[in-house]
């Protein structure tokens, strides 16, 4: 048993975040948030670690070339958030996220207008997942 683990989705507008079962098997959707600014998000998502009794943070990372200027925005407002949260973050590839996401989306039945930042942080915790138990990620609680 790992522990859970809270996915984060950063987007300019929300963040989407997911949380892990204790045993680290699966990733669910838990909710997004209205970006407020870093303090005000920073103490809502330290208030959810705490809430959620969360171990570690997995954070996806833009990793596509042509989008570094949104990845080097992610690595600034992770800084910040490791500053003020009590328990280990890891940063992880969110290559296709957006994709993955919309597919679930679909199949929830969402409306095509909807805000998917929770379903986007869900695939992001469940890649980590996947590879954690597949022997191709670092340990969350190593880092």
């Amino acid at each position: 048993m790992i522990g859970r683990l809270l996915g984060i989705d950063h987007g300019l507008k929300r963040i989407g975040l997911a949380v892990s079962d204790a045993m680290g098997i699966s990733a669910r959707a838990l909710m997004i948030l209205d970006r407020q600014g870093d303090a005000p998000d920073y103490a809502r998502i330290a208030q959810i670690i705490q809430q959620q009794q969360v171990v570690a943070v997995i954070v996806g990372l833009p990793s596509n070339e042509g989008n570094t200027e949104q990845a080097d925005i992610v690595q600034a407002w992770v800084a910040g958030l490791r500053a003020v949260i009590p328990c280990p973050l890891l940063l992880w590839d969110e290559q296709l996220t957006s994709s993955d996401a919309r597919g679930l989306a679909r199949q929830q039945k969402r409306k095509p207008t909807a805000p998917i930042d929770d379903l986007a942080a869900q695939v992001i915790l469940q890649s980590y997942l996947n590879a954690l138990a597949d022997g191709l990620a670092p340990s969350p609680t190593e880092s």
